[in-house]
């Protein structure tokens, strides 16, 4: 009699666990396995040189373009966690309110993120790289006499990768906005009138009910925006067509240059394997350190 209703309740996930075995756990497994071994991504893996950890050692002693990648994803993510998260806080607080055209506001906001990231890249490229003698930011700045700042900014190794981040900001920020509106919308409205009626201000009900409430969407929103971005490469397609140099480098599209190159399928895959293991030791650290500062929140 408890055995039905238990084999009904584990019918409904099946779907789901099949999906996340066939196109996740599985290609990992793979994966994992491939890293252990020098192959070109040909030949029969099984008769490919076993090469034990020695994809793991070449990455953490010898491989400084891979930790340069680590380094550019990493400032790209400090960017987006602060600039672009917090312009998505302002403007979905903005939002929350009554205030007029709020919901064009909200289609408008959401139209960055639904674009293709390879058509943004090469839409901002002709916005501020010469594309046949065009620059629109550049010819901007002239025609407001501001031509000292005219720039290359996708070519000088200074400026490339801040413009990337930025550009990346301008594509992500809509999804950090809607989930900051839902996340607000669901604070009762209670909390803060009956607030007013004992007299905080403004601050104190940011400090006190905002952001204690708001503080396991803080989180994820910082989560989603790390594992977003430090395997973001699609966009750095679109704007520049791949590594310069090393300065537009990023972890992803390391692991695509030495597949693409080299034929290093083997050490591309430890490259992988040494990605998620970065990943999933940021996000921890970030869970622990979000619930720390929600128990200080109360």
């Amino acid at each position: 009699m408890k055995l039905k209703p238990t084999l009904s309740n584990y019918v409904f996930i099946l779907p789901a666990v099949v999906i996340f075995t066939v196109f996740y756990i599985i290609p990992f497994l793979f994966i994992l396995r491939v890293s252990f071994f020098d192959w070109d991504g040909i030949g029969n893996l099984n008769s490919a040189a076993f090469v034990g950890f020695d994809n793991f050692k070449e990455i953490f002693l010898h491989d400084s373009n891979w930790w340069q990648s680590i380094r550019n994803a990493g400032w790209i993510t400090l960017i987006a966690l602060t600039f672009q998260n917090v312009l998505a806080f302002l403007l979905a607080a903005a939002c929350d309110r009554a205030v007029k055209f709020r919901n064009f506001y909200r289609a408008v906001f959401f139209i960055p993120p639904v674009l293709s990231e390879i058509v943004v890249g090469m839409v901002w490229r002709f916005i501020i790289n010469d594309v046949d003698g065009a620059n629109i930011v550049n010819n901007f700045l002239v025609n407001i006499g501001l031509g000292r700042f005219v720039h290359n900014w996708l070519s000088d190794p200074h400026t490339a990768l801040n413009t990337i981040a930025i550009i990346h900001c301008w594509k992500g920020f809509g999804w950090a906005f809607l989930i900051f509106l839902a996340g607000l919308q669901t604070i009762p409205r209670e909390f803060y009138e009956a607030a007013r009626l004992d007299g905080a201000n403004s601050w104190q009900l940011f400090k006190n009910i905002t952001m204690p409430l708001l503080t396991p969407v803080v989180v994820l929103v910082a989560i989603l925006t790390i594992l977003g971005t430090m395997q973001s490469f699609v966009l750095i397609l679109g704007l520049v067509g791949g590594e310069l140099a090393g300065y537009t480098s990023v972890p992803v599209l390391r692991i695509l240059t030495v597949m693409r190159d080299s034929s290093h399928f083997g050490y591309a895959c430890a490259l992988g394997i040494n990605l998620g293991i970065i990943l999933m030791a940021v996000s921890f650290i970030q869970y622990s350190f979000s619930r720390k500062a929600r128990n200080y929140l109360g």
